[in-house]
């Protein structure tokens, strides 16, 4: 009897592990539309609020975690992002609010890649000790510049020596994987002080770098100012020195021990960004809170944008998020290409087919030997990536993966 029920437990306990096993990946996106003012150039869903706002955010968010109904049981999370806004604006007693919601909703993997964007000049030592106690493995540091005079035109409420202490307290508490933002093509930015931010960014040594060109979006001061119509509209790079700075800051990058794993990010051996990969591969993923995107089964959606269409719908046990589009076959194809090659490995012809049933040569066969013979991607057995050349024009590159009714 003793042995029958052993067998038993032991039955039960391999089932256990094969329900876990089965479950699906997930990871999540938590956006904090907070921010201590806007930044001159940002367009993001964000802005200043009180604390008792902060508060309110932070209920309404669990509540929205807690309302996932099947979810939970189907998926397991690998990466969380908070994301904003400006995350390390929220009190450090909301996080482990919402990290307790997590836990208590979600399957969490022992490996799972927990990263909160900062901004100098919003978090302390006992801050950083305090996410690092939560859980928190990654940080991202909204650097932008080391340039006082660029972070004071970008609208930063930090200066370089302030965004230092930051990160040397960040090393002391025990953080080993961190991230530093960084843009190039400022206005009255010149080839020389932008290579003065990558030298002295590099000197601090941080696993991971993402470096960005400036996009002036509508609506912004930026736009008003340095635009085509604007006054100031001769301060911006033009477009040779914008690649300049851009093959700068790929070969010093790369003699520094950083491999461009991504159009605009670069890490040290081992240390991509688990989230960003799995964003470019077409991970599902959840989106949680104001204006947060998700992809889940095929179909996108949005959570509402406006906050109070947000909590209106989860008072009323309403659904916040909208359906954006149901992908199509073909869709997810143009997807799975024009994301998939932002990556330095490109994509898988063999996960192609395994994905859509049908061989990439069937679908893009014209337009890959074209590229390919224009040297804007390289085509081996398997994988498809872009060129050097292909990268500085990958946005029209990329576009040849959309698909027309002549191509299906």
């Amino acid at each position: 009897m003793g042995v029958n029920i052993v067998l038993a437990a032991q039955s039960l306990q391999a089932m256990k592990g094969m329900i876990i096993r089965m479950k699906k990946d997930l990871e999540l996106y938590i956006h904090i539309p907070f921010c201590a003012r806007k930044c001159n150039y940002c367009d993001f869903l964000s802005g200043p609020a009180s604390q008792d706002e902060m508060l309110k955010y932070t209920d309404f968010l669990c509540k929205e975690i807690k309302s996932q109904g099947s979810l939970p049981l189907e998926y397991r999370v690998v990466s969380i992002f908070f994301g904003g806004g400006t995350p390390s604006l929220l009190p450090l007693e909301q996080f482990g609010r919402i990290f307790d919601t997590i836990k208590e909703c979600f399957e969490i993997v022992s490996t799972c890649e927990i990263t909160i964007e900062c901004n100098p000049g919003t978090v302390t030592k006992d801050k950083l000790f305090g996410y690092y106690t939560l859980g928190i493995n990654r940080l991202s540091f909204g650097l932008q510049s080391a340039n006082n005079e660029e972070l004071r035109l970008l609208g930063r409420i930090h200066t370089f020596e302030e965004f230092v202490e930051n990160y040397e307290h960040a090393r002391e508490v025990g953080f080993q994987n961190i991230n530093i933002d960084l843009m190039s093509a400022l206005p009255y930015q010149t080839l020389e002080s932008y290579e003065t931010t990558l030298e002295k960014v590099l000197k601090l040594e941080p696993e991971h770098i993402s470096a960005y060109s400036l996009i002036l979006e509508e609506g912004t001061s930026f736009y008003e100012r340095f635009s085509e119509h604007g006054e100031e509209k001769d301060a911006i790079p033009d477009v040779i020195l914008d690649r300049l700075m851009y093959e700068h800051t790929k070969e010093i990058l790369h003699s520094s021990g950083y491999n461009r794993y991504e159009i605009s990010n670069y890490a040290k051996p081992g240390r991509e960004c688990l989230h960003n990969i799995g964003y470019w591969k077409r991970m599902e993923y959840l989106g949680l809170g104001l204006g947060a995107s998700s992809f889940i089964d095929h179909v996108r959606y949005r959570n509402f944008d406006a906050i109070n269409d947000y909590v209106k719908a989860l008072n009323s046990s309403l659904e916040v998020r909208q359906v954006e589009e149901v992908l199509s076959k073909y869709a997810e194809m143009e997807e799975f290409m024009f994301l998939g090659l932002r990556l330095s490995k490109g994509v898988s012809k063999k996960e192609f087919k395994q994905q859509f049933l049908i061989s990439m040569e069937e679908i893009y066969g014209t337009k890959l030997m074209q590229l390919q013979k224009n040297g804007l991607l390289k085509i081996d057995e398997d994988h498809v990536s872009l060129t050097d050349i292909g990268i500085d024009v990958s946005n029209q590159v990329l576009a040849e993966f959309l698909l027309d009714d002549t191509d299906i």
